[in-house]
């Protein structure tokens, strides 16, 4: 049906505003335009210093091109994910008085997270890279996208039931703690930590290097810190990815195991349970050449990318697991 694919849609659209921000923020162009939503006062970006009219955009930061459209590419594709989310919405609450079990209050909130989200783009900015605000910034991107999924499955065709209602709770802490995870990895990209240590699995050839914890998840600083290319010590960034990498071991063990666990039950949750084993063995793999390749930003943005889709492929387990009779 016609909604069906506009929702799909918006989630292809999401998926993409999120890989953009993620090159956006990993290519170090996150403040490639010292204003919002504009970029030195214009709609596109200014092709030299010499077309700039108000001068005071300058001062703040000399225009570099390049940064600039990785920025307002970026910034497109948000504002068009914000217009179809809108449409989407308004959709929605007319088919209500066609379809009684079409979904209103999740294409609702999402309308309101979108809007939220648009405010944290401008913090991001404003606030120059404050890490809280571009953790935020990024779980509001994944937020958006895997709820676009959740609004899509509800959309579908009516499927089989799944039939085993065992793995409920499993699946539904699974979600937490990879929820968690992706804050963990948000905090250590917004703190500039992922080359923390460069040597795996040990981090400067030891098990336990020097860690500064009570500075490294300070969540607020004050303001006017220009926070690019971070501001802690090296012990602190430390503490910070020793810290992802346990949380990453942690979601490793515990949704290897709930995926294992579902495959040997069998039944009709066999695929996506595999679906999700994959992208975590992806990941994780993905993580791994981040430290040992040194952050290329071609593999650091496909990290971004996978932990998206092992996000929306949990959301699908779990929506298979809870909505039974769907």
């Amino acid at each position: 049906m016609a909604y069906h694919r506009f929702v799909v849609f918006a989630c292809l659209l999401a998926f993409a505003a999120i890989l953009l921000g993620a090159y956006t923020r990993l290519g170090d162009a996150g403040l490639g335009c010292p204003d919002w939503p504009g970029c030195y006062g214009h709609l596109t970006v200014p092709a030299s210093e010499e077309h700039v009219a108000d001068k005071s955009y300058l001062e703040q930061r000399a225009l570099e091109p390049e940064k600039g459209w990785k920025e307002m590419v970026h910034r497109y594709f948000a504002g068009t994910l914000g217009l179809t989310i809108l449409v989407i919405a308004v959709w929605s609450w007319r088919r209500r008085r066609q379809y009684p079990e079409q979904p209103v209050w999740l294409p609702t909130f999402l309308l309101g997270l979108v809007v939220f989200q648009a405010a944290l783009g401008m913090w991001t900015v404003t606030l120059l890279l404050k890490p809280i605000v571009v953790m935020g910034h990024l779980l509001g991107g994944f937020a958006t996208f895997s709820l676009l999924v959740l609004l899509a499955l509800r959309s579908a065709r009516p499927r089989p039931a799944a039939g085993d209602g065992r793995w409920r709770m499993a699946g539904a802490i699974g979600l937490l703690v990879l929820v968690g995870q992706i804050a963990l990895g948000g905090w250590t990209s917004s703190n500039y930590a992922a080359l923390a240590c460069i040597d795996f699995p040990t981090c400067h050839g030891s098990w336990a290097p020097e860690m500064d914890f009570d500075e490294a998840f300070v969540m607020w600083r004050g303001l006017g810190v220009n926070y690019e290319y971070g501001v802690l010590d090296h012990p602190a960034r430390t503490a910070i990815h020793v810290t992802h990498r346990i949380g990453a071991l942690v979601t490793f063990l515990y949704l290897g195991w709930l995926v294992l666990s579902i495959v040997r039950a069998g039944g009709r949750l066999v695929g996506a349970a595999a679906l999700v084993g994959v992208l975590l063995v992806v990941q994780i793999g993905l993580g791994i050449g981040n430290v040992l390749l040194h952050l290329p930003l071609g593999v650091a943005t496909a990290h971004n990318g996978v932990a998206a889709l092992l996000l929306a492929s949990l959301v699908y387990l779990n929506y298979r697991l809870w909505r039974q009779q769907h």
